[in-house]
């Protein structure tokens, strides 16, 4: 591929990726990647100790460790160096498996839960980084993922998992920081997006388990094409990028700030799940309910949501891409945290009780409104015969119906305080949301996020 013309779209995501300066770039899109980042840190940190997590490090310290400390990196919240790309493996392997980070509707997919083990793993060599200098190539790496993403869903028949496209962004990254040329990450965009992982995302929503979306392999890709392209190794154009037909999802590149419409998510659920769960609130809390006043309860929401594991779960994979489950947990606790899907609440008798009142159905009318949006409407029966409907329901989190900043800080808080401490999370919520400005570092958060948490 190296003596073939660059075409006019990758010649305009080089100089995008290469040489857009954070000081060009809009200040919300940078204060929207630091939020991003604090919230994809919450999740990542929560998701610490269970076993999808626990099997990944260990994992990537048994097969994907380098021999040279230059291309090195310790894995996040465990100390142990590896490789680079081994390390970002891992943290991404880990944070897919607690199903709370960040999305893009238009994508149907996650791009933080690569950006952030990535951003890690690369500033480890970077040590005069700054905090806006990391924020810009945050920008980069979920400007190029999204449109990646919205490219491979316009060009190939079946629904893939995001560690397809978010590979991507993970190469424009590196490409970023670690200086590579526009010919080499050319080449790296070509090896990531050759072997980035295309599987079938339905076959993972109907029999859940730790491959999840399939990120953690895109973010050992993306970090292990953009070295093999640094050391002279070749790739086939990018498609995703260089294909006339793609061309017009990079239009816009530069000028719509996909960073500025991610949605957050409040509950550690399958997003295709939250706006049944977010009906189910509302009429509750519009109403005064509680769950033993529920005598029957009907969701109907888009043809993917309906597809979504119907069981009492065994595995926390399976809670997660729950629908009864996540909705009766929901309506008996009022909230969704993560010892409801792991441990003893996966086996709760109350919400079990509830389940079995549940009923869901496909509705075209929802059906026809997905990838853009996600609603569901709700039908509460109650066991002195009123019947309560929700109305319409969109999921929360989204451009369309946004958590405020503050929201998404206690969100963060909630998730990372019980595992590190109140004191060492607020210390690194501090540094992550002062990244926008000039004068910070990237390296005040080096000594708050390699140390295991204390038992």
């Amino acid at each position: 591929m190296a003596h073939n013309p660059q075409t006019n779209t990758f010649s305009r995501v080089a100089d995008f990726t290469l040489t857009r300066a954070a000081s060009d770039m809009p200040e919300s899109a940078l204060e929207a990647a630091a939020l991003m980042m604090l919230d994809t840190m919450g999740v990542l940190i929560a998701s610490g100790p269970m076993q999808a997590g626990v099997i990944a490090r260990d994992t990537a310290a048994l097969l994907y460790a380098s021999t040279d400390p230059s291309y090195g990196a310790r894995m996040l919240f465990d100390g142990r160096t590896v490789s680079m790309a081994g390390a970002a493996y891992a943290a991404a392997t880990q944070t897919d498996n607690l199903d709370g980070h960040d999305g893009y509707n238009p994508t149907k997919g996650h791009i933080g839960v690569v950006v952030l083990p990535a951003l890690a793993a690369l500033a480890e060599h970077c040590p005069n980084l700054t905090g806006p200098e990391a924020l810009a190539a945050v920008v980069a790496g979920y400007e190029v993922a999204g449109r990646a993403g919205l490219s491979l869903h316009a060009s190939v028949s079946d629904y893939h998992t995001s560690g397809a496209w978010n590979a991507l962004g993970v190469v424009a990254m590196a490409a970023r920081l670690r200086g590579l040329s526009a010919d080499q990450m050319r080449q790296a965009m070509g090896i990531a997006e050759y072997h980035g992982p295309r599987s079938q995302m339905m076959r993972e929503i109907a029999n859940p388990t730790m491959l999840h979306d399939g990120s953690g392999w895109g973010a050992m890709v993306g970090l292990s094409a953009a070295v093999l392209a640094e050391r002279g190794f070749t790739g086939a154009p990018a498609i995703t990028i260089e294909a006339e037909e793609v061309t017009p999802y990079w239009n816009d590149l530069g000028t719509f700030w996909q960073v500025e419409h991610q949605y957050v998510k409040p509950y550690p659920i399958c997003r295709w799940a939250h706006a049944a769960i977010d009906g189910v609130r509302a009429v509750m809390i519009a109403h005064d309910l509680t769950s033993a006043q529920i005598e029957a309860l009907h969701i109907n929401s888009f043809h993917q949501a309906a597809c979504l594991f119907a069981g009492l779960p065994e595995t926390t994979s399976q809670a997660q891409y729950s629908l009864p489950f996540a909705v009766a947990v929901q309506a008996v606790y009022g909230r969704i945290g993560v010892e409801h899907i792991s441990g003893s609440g996966l086996s709760d008798p109350a919400v079990a009780n509830l389940m079995s009142r549940i009923t869901v159905a496909e509705s075209e009318h929802h059906s026809v409104r997905f990838p853009e949006g996600r609603w569901a409407d709700v039908t509460i029966r109650t066991t002195d015969g009123r019947v309560l409907k929700s109305g319409d329901i969109h999921a929360r989190g989204g451009p369309e119906a946004p958590m405020t900043r503050d929201d998404v800080i206690a969100k963060y808080t909630q998730f990372a305080a019980p595992v590190l401490g109140q004191d060492r999370a607020d210390r690194i919520r501090q540094v992550i949301l002062g990244w926008p400005d000039k004068s910070a570092r990237y390296a005040d958060l080096t000594p708050l996020i390699f140390d295991p948490p204390e038992p």
